[in-house]
C-alpha cells in the first residue's frame, strides 16, 4: 500500500502535523475575532452616541434612534464621559441580560475561553459588552446586544479558517511530498537498486557503487556500501583464485608424484654406492623425497581448508630443530646466515612431528630469505621452553623487519607475503597446522632488529 511506503508515510504526517498545527492557530484567532467583532459593535455604537450627542438639546426621534441601533448591531449605548454614566440610545430588550463581557483588561485565557463557550447555541440570549470609546471620547462605553449573530459570525468565520487551513496543509504536504521523493526516496531507491545490481554478480567490479550524494547521510551510506562491496569483491576474487589453484594443483598432483617416485627409485640404487659422502649424504635424500611425496598426497587438503588431524607422538624437539638448520644450510652457499640453538636435548615435545617440521621449517625458510634480501647477512635463532601451560618455541631473526602494512593480514593466504613475489601461504600454513595441535602461532615482535615468531603448544597430557 501506499501509506506503507517511506513517501507515504511522510505525506500522512505532513498532513496530520500542518492540522495540528493549524488547531493551535485556529483558537487564538478566533479569540481574535470575536475580540474584533465586539469592538466594532462598541466602535458603532460610539459614532451613533456622538451623532446624538451632535444633535441640539440630544434629542432625536425615536425612528432615526432605532436606525442607529440598528446599524450598530446592538440593543442600547451607555457612554461614560466623566464620573456620571450616560443612557445615550436604548430600545426594549426582549430577555435579561445573561452575561457580561469585559475587553478593557481580558487575559489572553479569558478571551480564549469565552471564545470557544461562544460556539455554544445562544437562543435570544443578551449579553453586556464593555469597553473603552477610542480617540479618547470618554472613559468607558457599554452596550448590550444579542449573542446569537456573534456565533453565527464565529461559526462562518472558523469554517472559513478549516478550509484555508485544509488547503493550506494539502498544498504544503504537496510540496514536501515531492521535495522529499527527490532529495531522499529516489537517492535510497537508487541506493537500493545498486545493491540489488550487485548482488546480481558480485564478482563485477564494474558494479561496485559510486558514492555522489551530497547529503552527508546518504554520502555517509555511501561510502559505507562501497568498502563493503570493494572487500566483497575481493575477497570472491581471492575465493576463485584459490579455487583455480586447487583445480591447478588437483591436475598436476599426479604426475608430480610419479617423478617424485621415480627418483625415489633411483635414489634407492644410489644407496648401494660404497663412496662415503654418497653414504651419508643418501638418507638424507630419502627424507626429504619421502616428505616431499607425503606432502603431494595432502596438498589439497588446505584447499579443502582444512588439514588432516595430526597424530601426536612424543620427540625430541633437538632432533627435529638440528634436521631443519641441517637442511636450510645446505640452500646457503657462503655462510651468510649463522644459525643457532637454544634447546634441551631432552626437551620432548608431543605432536606430529612431520607437520611441525613443516611450521618450523616454513619459519626458518621465511627468516633466512628476509635476511639473504636484505644483503647484510644475519643470525637465526631457536629458541625453546617448557610452561606449566605446554611449550613454547621462539624462532628469532636479525633481519629487517616485517613492514607494517604486512602485519595485519600476516597469516591469511595470498595476502600475507612479505617478499616480493610471495603467495603468503607458507604463514597460514603453519598458522593452520599449529592450531590443529590446540596451540597458537603469534608474531611475537618485529622491528628493524628482527623478527620473533612464537609457536605454543599446549601440554597433551593436561587436554586430555
Amino acid at each position: 500500500m501506499f501509506f506503507n511506503s517511506l513517501s507515504g508515510r511522510f505525506l500522512l504526517l505532513t498532513i496530520v502535523f500542518v492540522m495540528l498545527a493549524e488547531v493551535f492557530i485556529f483558537v487564538p484567532s478566533v479569540a481574535r475575532f470575536r475580540v474584533d467583532y465586539l469592538q466594532k459593535r462598541l466602535e458603532l455604537a460610539q459614532l451613533a452616541s456622538l451623532a446624538l450627542l451632535a444633535t441640539p438639546d440630544d434629542m432625536i426621534t425615536q425612528e432615526l434612534a432605532d436606525e442607529l441601533l440598528e446599524n450598530a448591531e446592538v440593543l442600547n449605548i451607555v457612554l461614560r464621559r466623566n464620573e456620571m454614566r450616560e443612557l445615550i440610545l436604548t430600545k426594549p430588550l426582549s430577555a435579561s441580560i445573561s452575561t457580561t463581557f469585559d475587553l478593557r483588561d481580558a487575559s489572553a485565557f479569558t478571551l480564549i475561553r469565552d471564545a470557544l463557550a461562544g460556539f455554544a447555541p445562544a437562543g435570544d440570549k443578551i449579553v453586556r459588552v464593555i469597553g473603552r470609546p477610542v480617540k479618547g471620547a470618554g472613559l468607558e462605553i457599554e452596550t448590550t446586544l444579542y449573542l446569537e449573530p456573534l456565533r453565527y459570525a464565529m461559526i462562518e468565520y472558523g469554517r472559513n479558517i478549516f478550509f484555508l487551513s485544509l488547503f493550506i496543509s494539502v498544498f504544503s504536504s504537496a510540496m514536501l511530498f515531492f521535495a522529499v521523493r527527490r532529495l531522499l526516496v529516489r537517492p535510497i531507491r537508487r541506493l537500493v537498486g545498486n545493491m540489488t545490481r550487485y548482488q546480481d554478480n558480485p564478482e563485477d567490479a564494474t558494479r561496485v557503487i559510486k558514492p555522489d550524494s551530497k547529503v552527508i547521510e546518504l554520502r555517509a551510506a555511501q561510502d559505507a556500501l562501497l568498502d563493503l562491496q570493494t572487500q566483497l569483491t575481493a575477497h570472491l576474487k581471492q575465493k576463485e583464485r584459490l579455487a583455480q589453484l586447487g583445480e591447478a594443483v588437483a591436475k598436476i598432483n599426479h604426475d608430480l608424484r610419479n617423478v617424485l617416485t621415480t627418483t625415489q627409485l633411483l635414489t634407492d640404487r644410489i644407496e648401494m654406492v660404497e663412496d662415503p659422502v654418497v653414504a651419508r649424504i643418501a638418507p638424507k635424500l630419502m627424507k626429504s623425497l619421502d616428505r616431499a611425496i607425503a606432502l603431494c598426497e595432502t596438498t589439497l587438503s588446505f584447499g579443502k581448508a582444512e588439514e588432516p588431524a595430526p597424530e601426536i607422538k612424543q620427540f625430541p624437539l633437538a632432533e627435529l630443530i638440528h634436521e631443519v638448520i641441517e637442511g636450510e644450510g645446505l640452500r646457503l652457499k657462503n655462510g651468510e646466515i649463522t644459525f643457532g640453538m637454544e634447546i634441551d636435548d631432552g626437551m620432548i615435545v608431543a605432536a606430529d612431528r612431520e607437520q611441525m617440521f613443516r611450521v618450523i621449517g616454513n619459519l626458518v625458510g621465511n627468516a633466512r630469505q628476509a635476511i639473504l634480501v636484505s644483503g647484510q647477512g644475519g643470525d637465526i635463532t631457536i629458541k625453546a621452553k617448557a610452561t606449566d601451560a605446554g611449550t613454547e618455541i621462539l624462532i628469532c631473526d636479525t633481519g629487517p623487519g616485517i613492514p607494517e602494512r604486512a602485519q595485519e593480514k600476516l597469516f591469511q593466504p595470498f595476502q600475507g607475503s612479505v617478499r616480493k613475489g610471495g603467495t603468503g601461504l607458507g604463514l597460514a600454513i603453519a598458522a593452520e597446522i599449529v592450531r590443529g595441535h590446540g596451540g597458537s602461532l603469534t608474531l611475537a615482535e618485529t622491528s628493524m632488529l628482527g623478527t620473533s615468531f612464537r609457536i605454543f603448544l599446549p601440554d597433551q597430557s593436561k587436554s586430555e
